[in-house]
């Protein structure tokens, strides 16, 4: 482990947790994320971002350099925030390091948030989304972190039961799974979570739920059928309260046949890849997912 990791972990402790602990309001959630993923979040140099739709829904496309927007695969990636917060915005620099790293272009898109569009809003635009893209030559990549690694998942689950043409495979950083919030690591993680309050999960569900039920699979991905559905990689913290999400996600996904790889990483933040550029673990883990990327990519497009 590097250096850079307690300091990260003891300044995000410190700053971050009580943050996400004592703002209440959505837009100050949001406006507090732009602005800090502005300060300390760097694409590299060279990247090209450019704004467009799919089906409707806005998106902004992340190019890494050497990463053009041509026959190969895409990276259609979903970002985190908990449902009510978050944007491509926030998530691009990240994007652009992954793209750069596997040479292919990525695609965020700006999916409707609670509480002012509840569920099933976001799952909707995701999957709009895909449908405008799932023809691309190449095939298509699903990706995302914390609740957009969730919507990621509850998309893949989605296209599978719908019978639609399936994406080369799909990635997860500390995705949210399980809006029952039944996880044992929810409790056992709470003081160890560097970032994430976990008094604050089940407001948050609400938010984005509205009254419609928790364990529907397409709010907790942990409860869908994936018989049939490509590749999956996932990653997550051993600390983090959304532990269980990942490890039980793993477990549904192998018994469904789905040919898993999780990452289970010591002691590391939430959704550690967004600290690129700062934190050397977090280039580790999107070269990565980069190089499981590309074998896929290197793959027949079975669809």
């Amino acid at each position: 482990m590097s250096l850079m990791r307690p300091v990260l972990n003891l300044w995000l402790r410190m700053t971050e947790k009580p943050h996400l602990a004592r703002t209440a309001r959505p837009v100050d959630l949001r406006k507090s994320f732009e602005r800090k993923a502005r300060l300390f979040f760097r694409a590299p140099r060279g990247t090209r971002f450019e704004v467009e739709t799919l089906g409707g829904v806005p998106v902004l496309w992340a190019s890494g350099p050497w990463a053009a927007r041509g026959a190969g695969p895409v990276i259609l990636y979903f970002h985190g925030g908990g449902y009510v917060f978050g944007s491509p915005r926030t998530h691009k620099a990240m994007l652009a390091r992954l793209s750069s790293l596997c040479g292919l272009p990525a695609c965020l898109p700006d999916y409707r948030l609670a509480p002012e569009h509840a569920f099933p809003a976001a799952v909707e635009d995701a999957l709009t989304a895909y449908r405008a893209i799932a023809d691309h030559p190449g095939g298509v990549i699903l990706g995302g972190d914390s609740a957009g690694g969730g919507l990621a998942l509850a998309l893949l689950g989605e296209i599978t039961r719908l019978g639609l043409a399936p994406p080369l495979g799909c990635f997860a950083f500390s995705p949210l799974t399980d809006l029952t919030f039944s996880g044992e690591s929810l409790g056992r993680n709470a003081k160890a979570d560097v970032v994430l309050p976990a008094s604050r999960a089940p407001e948050m569900g609400r938010q984005y739920l509205a009254g419609a039920k928790a364990d529907d699979p397409r709010a907790s991905p942990l409860n869908a059928d994936f018989k049939g559905a490509p590749p999956v990689w996932l990653a997550v913290g051993s600390t983090e309260i959304l532990l269980d999400d990942t490890r039980r996600m793993a477990a549904r996904l192998e018994a469904n046949g789905v040919a898993v790889d999780c990452r289970v990483e010591h002691d590391l933040p939430h959704v550690w890849p967004l600290f690129q550029g700062l934190l050397p673990e977090a280039m580790v883990t999107l070269r990565q997912v980069a190089g499981w990327i590309k074998a896929l990519s290197s793959r027949p497009n079975e669809s």
